[in-house]
């Protein structure tokens, strides 16, 4: 299994908009590392949802149920793909960017070397680090 982390602004799609669809189909990726995070990822791998510019921080968690297939926001460019993502639960409490910064094990986690990218892969020992942070089990 593969850890994902994936950026979304909340005031466009946040994590309540998540729960109320059941489902995501994370479209709209412009960026080729990001893509090939996607093409990279498998079905039920373990997805943590971050939110991005307001409320920052890890806030719920989520799984991949379909693998990558084209874009279809971008139906004449196949190079750009999507993933469907399911919502698996909340967090108990967010896990604020400022505190995984503080966090010396967490200092090689891509969301803070690259800051900008909206998908990510998270190594399995960063990933249960942040679920403790936000107070859930994964065992």
């Amino acid at each position: 299994m593969n850890y994902w982390l994936v950026k979304s602004e909340p005031d466009v799609y946040g994590w309540t908009h998540f729960i109320e669809q059941g489902k995501a189909v994370w479209d709209g990726v412009r960026n080729y590392q990001a893509r090939n995070n996607l093409k990279a990822m498998q079905l039920g791998d373990q997805v943590l949802f971050y939110h991005s510019v307001t409320n920052i921080g890890v806030v719920g968690l989520a799984k991949v149920s379909k693998e990558a297939y084209p874009d279809p926001t971008s139906p004449d460019d196949l190079r750009w793909v999507v993933v469907e993502l399911e919502p698996v639960m909340a967090l108990d409490k967010l896990v604020p960017l400022s505190q995984i910064k503080a966090e010396p094990l967490l200092e090689n986690l891509s969301l803070i070397r690259q800051s900008r990218l909206s998908v990510m892969p998270v190594r399995a020992d960063e990933f249960e680090l942040i679920l403790k942070m936000g107070q859930i089990s994964n065992g």
